[in-house]
């Protein structure tokens, strides 16, 4: 849980001539999230960084290539179709390049800060970046933040000294005004300080930095970034209900903000709920066990019959492995006759484990990053002789938030 998102949605601006109206977008989305590494096709690293291409980034980048042809063939008519659309596909190339670069920025200054950047994804709209942590100060958040919108203001710079130096009619002119103007309202799009953008990291960091407290700062910059989006969509729906369909953009813009905005407060409740709590306090000191020489024929029976979905697997009383209903159900079924529980079971060596003192919050991420639904809570693993006194549920963290939820701060804190 816990994301941390540097977020440029979709988004679509108004220029004169040369960029016409398009859809476009940044998600320099930097984001911290229970997903395995990427996502996607893997086209390389920078950095250090694996990048993935999504595969919603291959219809978009051909819609967007599309509607640049469109525009040169409007602007260039003395132009050949193969011109238009080998230089709509550079654009375009060079439009995604611009968006990595963006995200990049955000990395680095992460990375920076000790703070590992996992991956960067390309897709639908625009890319995300998946970190390990966030940032533990709020000069820190700021550094980051701004860092995209410099790194798009710099690259419109440089396209515009390109425009200068070569004519419009020509085709690095065109493409350089093009991306100028592209850069340039990134840039500006995201400075609006509406979270999860740029502008509303920088806000929450201005706010984090003023008052010390991170939850409020997050409640706040989350209600700027509802009051954008809400802006987006009802302008949208206005101008899509007077014939201006292309403003359809602005309206999946706007929704795309106002969940994010959503899901970003919704984590501050979700770190004060779990704040203060540990593995011992959740976890149940009741650990089932089953001898590993039982088929899964009769593993599965056991569970039907106590609803135990996890069990730890024992030979003479020795801790051997951890079977679960995930496990059993990646064997086929006709096979659980012939099967026994130690062939199928997750090796001792595999298994993930917590101490009763790890905080709770950080439990849940790793239960979360590891996509593991429970984890053996151990004792004494540091002076060698280990000792299993209960186990963690991601349903009895789950339950922790909700009633703390539902009592409320106050109750929370006694």
């Amino acid at each position: 849980m816990r994301q941390k998102l540097w977020e440029a949605s979709p988004f679509s601006a108004e220029v004169k001539r040369a960029p016409s109206r398009l859809p476009f977008w940044s998600c320099a989305r930097l984001i911290r999230e229970p997903m395995n590494r990427g996502s996607g096709l893997r086209i390389g690293k920078i950095l250090g960084i694996p990048i993935y291409l999504h595969s919603t980034w291959v219809f978009i980048f051909a819609a967007i290539t599309w509607i640049i042809a469109s525009q040169y063939k409007r602007d260039h008519p003395n132009w050949t179709d193969i011109q238009h659309y080998a230089v709509g596909v550079l654009t375009s190339l060079l439009f995604f390049a611009s968006v990595l670069f963006h995200e990049l920025s955000h990395s680095v200054v992460a990375q920076h800060y000790k703070i590992r950047v996992v991956s960067i994804t390309l897709f639908l709209f625009g890319g995300l970046a998946r970190i390990e942590r966030e940032p533990s100060k709020a000069i820190q958040e700021f550094n980051i933040a701004i860092a995209g919108p410099l790194a798009s203001g710099l690259l419109s710079a440089g396209f515009f000294g390109l425009a200068v130096l070569f004519p419009y009619s020509q085709s690095v002119g065109a493409l350089a005004k093009w991306l100028c103007w592209t850069n340039l309202s990134l840039a500006v799009f995201n400075l609006l300080p509406g979270f999860p953008l740029d502008g509303g990291r920088i806000f929450r960091a201005m706010v984090w930095g003023t008052t010390g407290n991170f939850e409020k700062a997050t409640r706040v910059a989350g209600a700027s970034g509802k009051l954008i989006a809400y802006a987006m969509i009802l302008g949208g729906v206005w101008q899509v209900v007077h014939g201006n369909t292309q403003m359809l953009w602005t309206i999946l813009i706007g929704w795309f903000i106002l969940n994010a905005a959503q899901e970003s407060v919704a984590q501050v409740a979700i770190r004060q709920a779990l704040a203060g709590l540990s593995a011992a306090d959740v976890m149940s000191k009741e650990v089932p066990t089953v001898p590993g020489h039982i088929t899964l024929e009769e593993y599965s029976a056991e569970v039907l019959r106590t609803g135990r979905r996890c069990h730890l697997v024992v030979n003479a009383d020795r801790l051997i492995g951890m079977m679960n209903v995930h496990t059993l159900n990646s064997v086929p079924r006709n096979e659980w006759a012939h099967n026994s529980v130690q062939a199928a079971m997750i090796p001792r060596e595999k298994i993930l484990w917590t101490s009763p003192e790890e905080p709770l919050l950080r439990l849940l991420e790793r239960i979360l990053t590891a996509d593991v639904n429970q984890m053996p809570v151990v004792s004494g693993a540091g002076d060698g002789a280990p000792q299993i006194v209960g186990i963690v549920t991601r349903d009895s963290i789950l339950r922790v938030m909700q009633t703390r939820s539902e009592l409320g701060p106050l109750a929370a804190s006694r």
